[in-house]
């Protein structure tokens, strides 16, 4: 059965494209797919297949996507862009005669006021209205978001955010990369399923700033301040207006609870306990 990966030119795509060859999965039955396929010439080199894929080039799509019997839709990195993107992608896809489709989504797209989250509702109403079989992987956050805390604590001895007492239930992207390879491998028993996929356990900031603690073998602490304090501090050491209030926003919804939920599913799927931040974050130092 032959797989394309999309975005393999990224942390995730990447990851899932070295775990279905993990899994034994034969390199040419794998399409690794990136608008810049030099960065993944040296999957070439170990018989997968690689081909340019651009979003905003619907006939590269249509190629990249040919005789595919699953596809992984990795969701695109640039707001603003994704629903006219991804809508190319599936399109693409309907035409190409693709078996089966993978999306990665947000955590509740459909229910939630995470800011991300409307250009994944919209995408996933796209998948919904095409004829493709499909399945919508909702990825929660990953312990690597949290790398720049770890050198912030490393340079200042502090943390500074605006979530309070909000939880993440985070998982390393390679659990979440070993997710998309369990579905991709054999599609059929996940056809038009919508998971939550998420860490096992969920962590506050301040906890957060105990495990890096723990790791630099000195004491960092967590400073909570006012979404206003947070946005100041953001844009007097050089944010953006429109970054800072992203930030911002992103721990609103951490300190409203929209990334706390662990039903699960992800360590489920992949057969294991998912990978505890802390673990992420020693690796990381």
């Amino acid at each position: 059965m032959s797989v394309v990966v999309t975005g393999a030119t990224g942390h995730l795509g990447r990851l899932v494209v070295e775990s279905l060859l993990e899994r034994g999965y034969a390199p040419g039955d794998v399409t690794a797919t990136g608008r810049d396929t030099g960065k993944i010439a040296d999957l070439a080199e170990r018989g997968v297949n690689v081909r340019r894929a651009d979003f905003e080039d619907p006939a590269s799509l249509r190629e990249a996507f040919r005789s595919a019997d699953a596809v992984l839709l990795v969701s695109g990195a640039e707001l603003g862009k994704r629903v006219a993107q991804h809508r190319n992608a599936i399109e693409a896809a309907e035409e190409a005669g693709v078996g089966h489709l993978v999306y990665t989504s947000a955590p509740k797209a459909d229910d939630t006021t995470l800011i991300l989250a409307p250009e994944h509702k919209a995408t996933e109403e796209i998948l919904a209205a095409s004829g493709l079989s499909h399945t919508v992987l909702r990825n929660g956050w990953y312990n690597e978001n949290y790398q720049q805390d770890l050198e912030q604590a490393r340079e200042h001895g502090a943390l500074i955010g605006s979530a309070g007492e909000g939880r993440t239930a985070s998982a390393a992207r390679r659990d979440l990369a070993e997710a998309a390879a369990v579905v991709l491998v054999d599609p059929a028993p996940h056809a038009g399923a919508v998971y939550e996929l998420t860490g096992d356990t969920a962590w506050t900031r301040k906890e957060l700033a105990g495990y890096i603690s723990e790791l630099l073998g000195r004491e960092v602490l967590y400073r909570d301040l006012s979404p206003e304090e947070h946005g100041a501090v953001l844009t007097g050491v050089g944010l953006d207006a429109g970054t800072a209030e992203f930030v911002v926003g992103l721990d609103r919804n951490t300190r409203d609870g929209e990334l706390a939920a662990t039903p699960g599913t992800l360590a489920k799927l992949i057969g294991r306990p998912t990978t505890p931040v802390i673990e992420t974050l020693r690796e990381l130092l």
